[in-house]
């Protein structure tokens, strides 16, 4: 497939992450920007200096990108941390020339942050837990931050190979091999992504509210 043809992909990626903000009435306000934006950054560093790339030659990679998806998702709202991770890992795959892998990664992470956002906000009502609840507390915050972590084992491979299969043409035998390779990392990634996330949250969440940067219930 022609790189035209990829770039048009992810801008139509975009538009549609940017409708479901419209539709579910996602509110942007300063710091709420601010923090996507950071976490981005965050997501982008996290995959570009603490990752074992190019597994078995499959493309993907063992990272801790995942991580800021899922907390930017807990912290604010599902679409807010769908747009951190899409932003920061499609922008990793834009700098090293790959529009191609762009496009998926960042429908992945958009996925990734809607399912954590609701399982928080909507499942859990995280916002109204007090964590002297210790034991009920961190079952919630773990399941929230692993539900969209989840979902991403089986989606990641299975976009992933009609990515492998259909933008990048290869053999169906070969993109089937690599979507296996794909699903086993993509658990690793999940497991060790959720237990970051979470150790994030318990410590930032007091902080944040402190601070006043949390949006309220």
């Amino acid at each position: 497939m022609e790189t035209s043809t990829m770039w048009l992909l992810l801008f139509v990626a975009v538009a549609a992450a940017l409708l479901v903000a419209a539709l579910t009435k996602t509110k942007f306000t300063v710091q709420k920007t601010s923090i996507v934006g950071v976490m981005a950054a965050l997501s982008l560093v996290a995959y570009e200096f603490f990752r074992i790339p190019n597994v078995f030659g499959s493309g993907s990679s063992f990272h801790l990108g995942n991580t800021f998806t899922a907390l930017t998702a807990m912290l604010l709202d599902g679409v807010s941390g769908g747009l951190a991770g899409a932003i920061g890992l499609a922008l990793a795959d834009i700098i090293a020339g790959d529009p191609g892998y762009a496009f998926t990664t960042f429908i992945l992470k958009f996925i990734i942050g809607l399912v954590c956002g609701a399982t928080a906000h909507r499942v859990f009502h995280l916002r109204r837990l007090s964590p002297g609840h210790k034991t009920r507390y961190l079952l919630a915050v773990t399941a929230s931050a692993f539900s969209g972590l989840l979902v991403n084992v089986f989606n990641d491979p299975l976009l992933g190979y009609f990515r492998n299969r259909y933008i990048f043409g290869q053999p169906a035998e070969i993109a089937a091999v690599f979507s296996k390779i794909a699903s086993g990392v993509t658990l690793v990634n999940s497991l060790l992504s959720t237990v970051c996330a979470v150790a994030l949250y318990l410590a930032l969440r007091p902080a944040l509210e402190k601070a006043r940067l949390l949006p309220k219930e």
